[in-house]
């Protein structure tokens, strides 16, 4: 039966035809320090120019144009420490561009309409504070703590030598407690959605509160691709490499 999805993107296809196709896909580029001004050169060239690993770079930049499009074994392919730098990327856009865009917006929707005054407005400000910092604490958690540990994981399965310390973290069981208690920060965006929907008042300008709700559906499906990678990808290639340097007996006492 002929596939009718989305157009798949192709290392030879030119990177300008690429954000044509989608330009939400300019997100992405910038997870791989790849900026405007590429000409008509072709997404290999300038992921060449750029030393991005082109079949990385598809395998994500596809997944993120096409929700059914979700190449779990080519992702887990790729070096470990490769999925790790472009998730912390993005943990990066979350905090510093994507938050603070929102927050903008409904400053400028508070500052309009006091939320003494509207107390639909003053529960999704309050709902978008206490969200902002439970998103801020998941990604601290994951940057200070879960990150590093999957890098030395990474390290000591590539080098086949285990440290009595990692030896004893993986005997905790400590990326499966990870996986059990792992957040999901995404769903919430739903009950914010959810307050514009049917809990603002009417007020005059429905364009802005319209740019809220946009912004905040982009920030979830953005968040929903990035949890697929870790909770589909990550977490099953780190218990993979914890299992293995159990079993090959690579602690040393």
């Amino acid at each position: 039966m002929p596939n009718y999805g989305p157009m798949q993107i192709t290392k030879n296809m030119k990177m300008a035809d690429v954000i044509h196709l989608n330009y939400l896909l300019l997100n992405i580029l910038s997870r791989f320090n790849i900026t405007l001004g590429f000409g008509d050169k072709t997404v290999e060239e300038v992921c060449g120019e750029h030393k991005v690993n082109v079949e990385f770079f598809l395998e994500i930049t596809n997944s993120y144009h096409d929700e059914n499009y979700f190449p779990k074994k080519q992702l887990q392919g790729f070096p470990v420490h490769l999925i790790v730098n472009y998730l912390k990327k993005t943990h990066d856009y979350y905090l510093d561009k994507k938050i603070p865009e929102i927050a903008e917006l409904i400053l400028r929707l508070t500052t309009q309409f006091p939320p003494s005054t509207l107390p639909g407005i003053d529960l999704l400000n309050r709902f978008f504070i206490d969200y902002k910092e439970e998103l801020t604490r998941h990604i601290q958690r994951e940057d200070d703590s879960i990150m590093p540990y999957i890098l030395e994981v990474e390290q000591a399965f590539n080098s086949k030598k285990l440290s009595g310390m990692l030896f004893e973290k993986i005997k905790a069981e400590f990326i499966e407690k990870f996986a059990l208690e792992h957040d999901n920060v995404e769903d919430k965006l739903y009950d914010l959605k959810n307050i514009i929907i049917k809990y603002l008042p009417p007020i005059e300008d429905q364009d802005l509160c319209n740019q809220i709700f946009i912004e905040l559906s982009r920030l979830e499906r953005d968040l929903n691709n990035h949890a697929r990678i870790e909770d589909k990808v990550l977490i099953p290639m780190v218990m993979h490499m914890e299992r293995k340097l159990l079993e090959q007996g690579a602690y040393r006492k």
